[in-house]
């Protein structure tokens, strides 16, 4: 997907018609990550209008012939879903682990999850929302986002041992849910 940059300075104009269009565009392109990093449709659509107020507040301080728009509203998108889980954090439970810095690095490293060669995207994502959400967080900035430890702990605030141990967590339960998926479908065949 790619906008046209006389839509993107008709934005920093304030054209209204220009900005429904970018919003049309965002919903599109953003709504996927949004629901990825939310348990709910409602809390993902907050977070993107949130963001999208963002976009279109500062689109005017870029040059629009040379700064690659997606990615640009991208880092805004994610930064504002990192805001988001800032201010309610302190609503999520907290984990306690025992495990040494050894066992965390081994842990992230050596653990591969296969499972979206045999599932759908759409199967993981919902099995995401069963985890808890601390971990999803980070196994999405992580696995799909592509961040490292260090930069997930200073975007949630954590130590780089937590964020491993999170990532380490959220692949340990994702591995038992799918194996008990894999388990039930002979089951549920045998009549």
């Amino acid at each position: 997907m790619h906008i046209d940059t006389t839509i993107l300075k008709a934005c920093a104009s304030d054209d209204r018609r220009a900005q429904k269009q970018l919003y049309e565009y965002c919903f599109k392109a953003f709504m996927p990550l949004c629901l990825r990093y939310h348990t709910n449709e409602e809390d993902a659509r907050a977070s993107l209008n949130i963001a999208f107020l963002k976009i279109v507040n500062a689109i005017s301080t870029i040059n629009c012939e040379e700064v690659n728009f997606n990615a640009w509203a991208k880092r805004i998108m994610t930064n504002t879903l990192i805001d988001e889980y800032r201010k309610t954090k302190n609503h999520l439970s907290h984990f306690q682990g025992k495990e040494t810095e050894r066992e965390l690095d081994f842990l992230a490293e050596s653990t591969r999850n296969n499972a979206e060669n045999d599932f759908g995207y759409a199967a993981i994502m919902k099995l995401l929302t069963e985890i808890p959400s601390v971990s999803a967080k980070v196994f999405n900035l992580y696995v799909i986002d592509g961040y490292n430890h260090k930069e997930i702990a200073e975007m949630m605030e954590m130590s780089e041992g937590t964020s491993k141990w999170h990532l380490s967590t959220a692949r340990k339960l994702l591995r038992e849910k799918l194996e008990k998926m894999n388990s039930d479908i002979p089951q549920k065949m045998v009549i």
